[in-house]
Order: structure tokens, then C-alpha cells, then sequence
């Protein structure tokens, strides 16, 4: 059996003054030091110490300065010492001044927060035998700083599976793969945000202006009605982009109308503008045929964006932008012209996890549950009379309530330990008087498991009960 004396263990300790290596002062220095790692807690219970000869050559002092200070904490009872099993800090010791432990906000007892999946049905089988076929094939190059656009292979697979699914047209060429849509939006805000502001719905995501304002790129608010964003608006504006969520608009939750699909593509050409196309609920669409990507009416001027954050898990930090041919060199050197923000590995998993048809076969899997939550929630607040949109994709649904009753809901709510969003946050800060300011709150069905998901409803209920009586 190997002593773990023989192991040498690297150890930080402050030694103040300049010491003579055999001086009393260094080892009273080295055991005040000793000390004083073991009170503040950096040299915790049964922490092993290096060999007496490994710190003494660390040190630059003499093997016996440090045996003797071991000897010496060890009979005042710091340090804890066995032939051949080395020294350690006594596990009795208990620091007499412990910093208090920072507070960290308690997980909520039910999640509905909007824009989460389900991650207790993550197909975890699935996925690593897709890292295991990915990593088993993949040359060496592909463990090494490549394109950065991104690993091929997940722009091959991207190409495919987002012009069969979306109706995305594209080439591997165009597509950069990003850690997110945040990032992705962070990207084309260098290139398109300079001078000019960014235009985006009146109510929307909250964390893309904030990532733009960030930049020092202002956004300015368009109207949303029935019909989804108000295009009109953008003649208002000089702007050199407008950020959509036109297959099914954030929070409200309809489609963009056909007819200002089209207007927003010729806006786009006349001024030499582009659309930011956030397909952000594109796959789970219950009720009816998809809406196709807006994209697909003219990839010159449209940019799309997407990831895998609602579809698999929010942690998964892989996110594709899929880009006109003028912007892919200025993105890419925007992003460093490296690709350092994706985990490649993780990159290759996804492509193979695609190739495979395990994607496909887990968002078909998750579509279903997801529509049986959907229709569970809405039964459950048939009896409450408020209107309920976003019903026709998504995990999320917006219950509109009575004027002023916002900020009750969500006090009850916190106070039940439930986590969801108010309607308030999305609205942009420049909206105007001639815009819609309804209180409401946005209830994410996904989130939860399975065997949690009826109680978090029942809380919810009893929520609404309570701040709307």
C-alpha cells in the first residue's frame, strides 16, 4: 500500500517577513500560518499536508524547521499525525472564526417560470451514446481550435434539420454556431448596432435589449396588436434592424399575420435592413401546421436564430445563427474569428444526436406531453375569468388579469414558493401611452416533472383564488 507521504500535495501558505531557512522565526512564522489557514476555514478538517520534506523545498527552509512545526501543532491539537499515513488538520479542530455562509436564494417549491423545459426527461441514454459515437469517430482535428463558424458536422446536421423542419434555406457556410440566442443577438448587435438602434416589439424578452443596451446599441419599441408586431411602426425609426418573434410573438403569443411577414421583408430590402427572426417556440406548435421561418422568404436579409435551450435543456449552451452571406465574415470576427464560446465537444453530441433522429424523436416525445399540460392548465383555470393567450405552441401560456392585480398575484405567488413572470418586465421602457399596458402574469407548463406538475397547478389556483377573490 502506498503512504501518502510519498505524494507531494501543493499547499498556499503566507509567509510575511524575509526568514533565515533555520531560524526560530521561520518556524513560528510557518506555524502562525498553519494557524491561520486552519481558522479561516482554507485548510479544512482532515486536509492532508504535504510531506515535511516537500514543503520545506516549497518554502526554501529546512526539512527540520517544518517537522518541528507538524510536532509542534501536533500536540496542541491542530494537527493530526500517523507513521506512514502522514499529517493532516484534526478533524476536532473547528475554526473559531467561520466566515457565515453567503445566502443563496432557495429553489422555488413549483417552477413555472416561462421558457423552461422539462429537464427530468432529458434523454440521457440517448444523448451519451451519441457522445459516445461522436467522440469514438471524430478525428483529431476535431478536438482542436477549428472553423470558427463552428464543428461542420453540426452545421451539416443544422442545415439539414432546419430546412426540413423550419423551411430554413441555407448552406453549412452560413451558419455560426453561438452558446445562445443571447449571444447570438450580443454577435449581430457589434455588427448591425453601430450608429443606428435596434427595433423590437413593444413587449418582448427583456434579456436581448438588455444584451444590446450592454453594447451601447438603444432599442426602440414597435407596436404589438391581434395581428403581432405593427410593421408600420418601423417607418418611424431609423434603424438598421428589427428583432421578431414572428412564428409565435413573446409574451402574446400569436403569429405573425401573413401579410406583415411580407412587409417587413420589403421594409428590409428598401432601407438595407435586416430581420432578426427568433424561432424561439418553432417546434412545439399543438394546434395547427407550423409557421414557417421567416427566413425562408428571403435569406439575404433575414438572420435566424436558435438553440437547444427550450427543446433539450437550458444549460446546454449551443445556439446557431443562421446569417445573409455579407454578415458571416463580420460575425465571425465579431466572436473573436475563434471559436472559444462553444463547447466543442458538446457540439459534436448535438450533430450526431441529430443525424440519428434522437432529436427529432425527443421533441415529438415532448410535444405530446407538453400539449396534455397545456390542456390539463387551461382546464384547471376554467372557473377564473381571465383571458388565456399563447395556447397554439410554446411551454408558456399569458393569463391577462383584471387591471392592477399584477403585483398581488406575483406577491401571493412568491409567498407560495411558486416562480413565474408578471407581464410588466416585458414591456419595453419607451413604450408609449398608445400602447397596451395590461397587467398579466406568464405560466411556464414545461418546467416541472411529471409527478410535479399537478400540485404546481393547484398552488397556482389557489394563488389566483386568494389575490383575485
Amino acid at each position: 500500500m502506498t503512504s501518502w507521504a510519498n505524494f507531494g500535495r501543493d499547499l498556499h501558505l503566507e509567509l510575511h517577513a524575509r526568514i533565515e531557512p533555520g531560524s526560530r522565526t521561520a518556524r513560528e512564522q510557518l506555524i502562525t500560518a498553519l494557524r491561520d489557514g486552519i481558522r479561516t476555514g482554507s485548510l479544512s478538517a482532515e486536509t492532508r499536508l504535504p510531506p515535511s520534506r516537500t514543503l520545506a523545498a516549497d518554502l526554501g527552509l529546512a526539512r527540520n524547521t517544518v517537522a518541528e512545526a507538524y510536532a509542534d501543532l501536533v500536540a496542541e491539537g491542530w494537527l493530526a499525525s500517523r507513521q506512514g499515513a502522514g499529517t493532516w488538520v484534526a478533524r476536532t479542530t473547528a475554526p473559531p472564526s467561520t466566515p457565515r455562509p453567503r445566502r443563496i436564494p432557495a429553489t422555488p417549491r413549483h417552477n413555472l417560470m416561462p421558457g423552461s423545459p422539462d429537464v427530468s426527461e432529458f434523454p440521457r441514454s440517448a444523448w451519451m451514446a451519441s457522445a459516445r459515437r461522436a467522440i469514438t469517430n471524430a478525428p483529431v482535428s476535431a478536438l482542436r481550435m477549428g472553423d470558427p463558424r463552428g464543428p461542420l458536422v453540426l452545421r451539416e446536421a443544422l442545415t439539414e434539420y432546419l430546412g426540413r423542419v423550419r423551411g430554413v434555406r441555407t448552406t453549412p457556410e452560413s451558419v455560426v454556431i453561438c452558446s445562445g440566442v443571447r449571444d447570438g443577438v450580443d454577435l449581430i448587435g457589434r455588427v448591425l448596432g453601430t450608429g443606428r438602434p435596434v427595433a423590437v416589439e413593444a413587449h418582448g424578452l427583456f434579456i436581448f435589449r438588455d444584451a444590446l443596451a450592454a453594447l451601447g446599441v438603444p432599442t426602440v419599441p414597435i407596436g404589438v396588436d391581434e395581428h403581432g408586431a405593427v410593421i408600420r411602426d418601423l417607418e418611424r425609426h431609423e434603424t438598421s434592424a428589427v428583432l421578431l418573434t414572428p412564428a409565435h410573438q413573446s409574451p402574446f403569443g400569436m403569429a405573425l399575420h401573413p401579410a406583415r411577414r411580407t412587409a417587413v421583408i420589403d421594409w428590409a430590402q428598401r432601407t438595407n435592413g435586416y430581420v432578426l427572426d427568433d424561432d424561439y417556440d418553432g417546434e412545439f406548435r399543438y394546434d395547427r401546421q407550423p409557421v414557417g421561418a421567416l427566413q425562408s422568404l428571403n435569406p439575404e436579409r433575414v438572420v435566424y436564430l436558435g438553440s437547444a435551450s427550450k427543446s433539450m435543456a437550458q444549460v446546454m449552451r449551443v445556439g446557431w445563427l443562421v446569417l445573409p452571406e455579407a454578415l458571416v465574415d463580420p460575425v465571425v470576427a465579431a466572436a473573436g474569428g475563434a471559436q472559444y464560446h462553444v463547447d466543442a465537444l458538446t457540439a459534436l453530441t448535438l450533430a450526431d444526436f441529430i443525424r440519428s433522429g434522437g432529436y427529432d424523436r425527443h421533441i415529438r416525445r415532448m410535444r405530446n406531453r407538453y400539449r396534455r399540460r397545456r390542456d390539463a392548465l387551461v382546464t384547471a383555470l376554467d372557473g377564473f375569468d381571465l383571458d388565456i393567450g399563447g395556447l397554439a405552441a410554446g411551454v408558456n401560456i399569458l393569463l391577462t388579469l383584471p387591471d392592477g392585480t399584477e403585483p398581488e398575484v406575483l406577491r401571493r405567488a412568491g409567498e407560495a414558493g411558486i416562480a413565474l413572470s408578471g407581464l410588466s418586465i416585458m414591456r419595453h421602457p419607451l413604450a408609449g401611452s398608445d400602447t397596451p399596458d395590461p397587467d398579466g402574469v406568464i405560466v411556464g407548463f414545461g418546467a416541472p416533472a411529471e409527478h410535479a406538475f399537478g400540485p404546481a397547478v393547484e398552488a397556482l389556483r389557489g394563488v389566483l383564488s386568494a389575490a383575485l377573490r
